[in-house]
């Protein structure tokens, strides 16, 4: 089972229209909303493509009862912790023709200490079940100041998997990224912008290596359309893998979908880094061709096969 913990999760609302001008109303078709999050979206990806996953989460406030309901609806096997906030919203506007997404993004409400410790004790006593524990996704509060307890709480969900001897994967920003690589997380996924603002290096080459100087054993930093790369404490000289032609459509949840696939390989005992970033390129440019953000279309092992690599 792989367990994906999800500090700060949202509910999701995605707009299509044709085209969309700033400064201009738009008519558009009723929006899709679903409960969110990285992590989530990570388990739907997972449990879409049929392998086992629990879903930890947070929830709270009015909105808390839809955030429910749809997780519920939708199959993914999950826990949720109850806090005092209300939950977030996200959303993506969608351009049907070019593909060009624009998200905004609510910023989660601070969590007092004994919802921090809760959802805490719930990550150890769920990772012991699982062979992959995955965290991802913003910190609630993270625009509030700094918080010792907040980020520092993926480097403990690091050090609560290799207690129990099992991999961790970390996709974070900022303070709590670098944390959770001084504990040695086993892979960080960053997109290059993130990275850049958590290690003041414009380089992606030089802040990967940052992320592998402070204890991380692999890192994979997406690219955008340019695809990824990855490196490991292992082996430093990058490799780069993409597809020959980006795709068009929804790119929200193209992270999220790499995390999955990279999840799926270090729960299977497989730490293979062409075989990591293959799955991920792939699984992430299967999301590009979904409408929403947590599922995956076209064919998985056709784009798996059209992966190209460079060093």
């Amino acid at each position: 089972m792989i367990l994906t913990i999800t500090p700060n999760p949202a509910v999701d609302m995605t707009y299509h229209a044709d085209s969309l001008t700033l400064g201009e109303s738009h008519r558009v078709p009723a929006a899709h909303s679903r409960a969110g999050g990285k992590g989530l979206n990570v388990a739907r990806v997972c449990h879409q493509l049929g392998h086992s996953v629990l879903a930890l989460a947070t929830v709270g406030g009015d909105s808390g009862a839809e955030f429910s309901h749809e997780l519920t609806t939708s199959g993914v096997p999950h826990e949720l912790i109850r806090v005092a906030s209300s939950m977030r919203r996200s959303i993506a506007l969608v351009e049907v023709g070019s593909g060009r997404t624009t998200v905004v993004n609510e910023i989660g409400s601070p969590m007092d200490e004994s919802e921090w410790a809760t959802l805490t004790e719930s990550v150890r006593a769920l990772a012991s079940g699982a062979r992959c524990l995955v965290g991802a996704g913003s910190l609630p509060g993270a625009n509030s100041g700094s918080n010792a307890t907040r980020d520092s709480f993926y480097a403990g969900c690091v050090e609560a998997a290799h207690v129990l001897g099992i991999p961790a994967i970390i996709d974070a920003t900022g303070t709590a990224l670098l944390l959770a690589a001084s504990a040695g997380a086993d892979l960080l996924k960053p997109n290059r912008v993130e990275l850049a603002e958590a290690t003041g290096l414009e380089d992606p080459l030089a802040g990967a290596e940052r992320l592998l100087d402070l204890g991380a054993r692999m890192v994979l930093v997406s690219l955008g359309e340019d695809g990824m790369f990855g490196v490991s404490s292992d082996d430093r000289e990058p490799l780069f893998a993409r597809l020959a032609m980006p795709l068009v459509g929804n790119p929200t949840g193209a992270g999220d979908a790499a995390v999955a696939a990279a999840a799926v390989c270090l729960s299977t005992g497989n730490r293979e880094r062409e075989t990591i970033l293959r799955m991920a390129t792939a699984w992430s440019a299967a999301a590009v061709l979904a409408p929403v953000a947590g599922s995956v279309g076209g064919d998985i092992a056709a784009l798996e096969a059209e992966v190209i690599f460079s060093r």
